[in-house]
């Protein structure tokens, strides 16, 4: 579906990123951050989540996962658009994921050891040079209280993103995965057929070892999938909403 890493690596970029680079007071001093509009996530039917964003994003739309690291993703359509844009603007009292709140700013692992310096996307409209729209990204020569808030935001991203992986490594190991396809019928009579998603195989799920149902207890595993499995009850309202916007 789509690059799932949460930081920029040395080579391509993540979605939502055309251009991610470092920021550098000496640089981008004079660089300010526009009020934003989120049309940028217009385009993709489904963005990564990390694991404590599941309790949330369960009442809003399906968590599948997707590719061979088995990558949390909210599916949020049932063609290549998002069903909760409209206009650039999130649906009103639905979940807005984490990683869509972090644009346009991102950790950079500048060298692949895991040194991660704070980024932006280069190529977002948000960020301008100069001028007294917006918010600075620094005052006299140091982080802005917004730049500092971002630097926490994608912290805690990052440190989130590790668990994420964590978690996503026990489904495959324990092969609890598997792929499905779902043919749906709109009311108008279209027809759309949505596949490649992997969900968890409920039957494996329930005949877990012993240890394995202890240990995946403790570390906050089952409560994970039964959110997986509760959020897939969510499709019948990509249905709806995608024929709402046909009519």
């Amino acid at each position: 579906m789509t690059n799932g890493n949460d930081t920029a690596p040395a080579a391509g970029s993540p979605l939502f990123y055309s251009r991610p680079v470092p920021l550098q007071s000496d640089i981008h001093g004079d660089l300010r951050i526009l009020p934003g509009k989120l049309g940028f996530a217009a385009k993709t039917n489904a963005i990564p989540l990390i694991v404590n964003e599941f309790s949330l994003a369960l009442h809003h739309f399906p968590i599948l996962f997707a590719g061979p690291d088995a990558v949390p993703m909210a599916a949020l359509g049932v063609t290549e658009d998002n069903l909760f844009v409209t206009d650039g603007q999130w649906e009103p009292d639905t979940y807005v994921p984490a990683y869509v709140r972090r644009h346009p700013f991102i950790f950079i692992d500048t060298d692949g050891s895991q040194n991660y310096v704070l980024g932006f996307d280069e190529g977002t409209e948000r960020i301008v040079k100069g001028g007294t729209e917006g918010e600075a990204l620094f005052v006299d020569g140091k982080p802005s209280e917004l730049l500092q808030q971002a630097m926490e935001f994608c912290g805690r991203f990052t440190a989130d993103h590790n668990h994420t992986q964590a978690f996503s490594k026990a489904l495959i190991e324990q092969d609890l995965l598997v792929m499905r396809n779902a043919n749906v019928r709109l009311p108008n009579g279209r027809e759309l057929t949505l596949q490649g998603f992997n969900v968890v195989d409920v039957e494996k799920f329930q005949k877990l070892p012993d240890d394995v149902v202890l240990a995946w207890h403790r570390n906050g595993w089952l409560g994970l999938v039964h959110q997986h499995l509760m959020s897939l009850s969510r499709f019948g309202d990509l249905t709806r909403k995608q024929a709402q916007r046909d009519a």
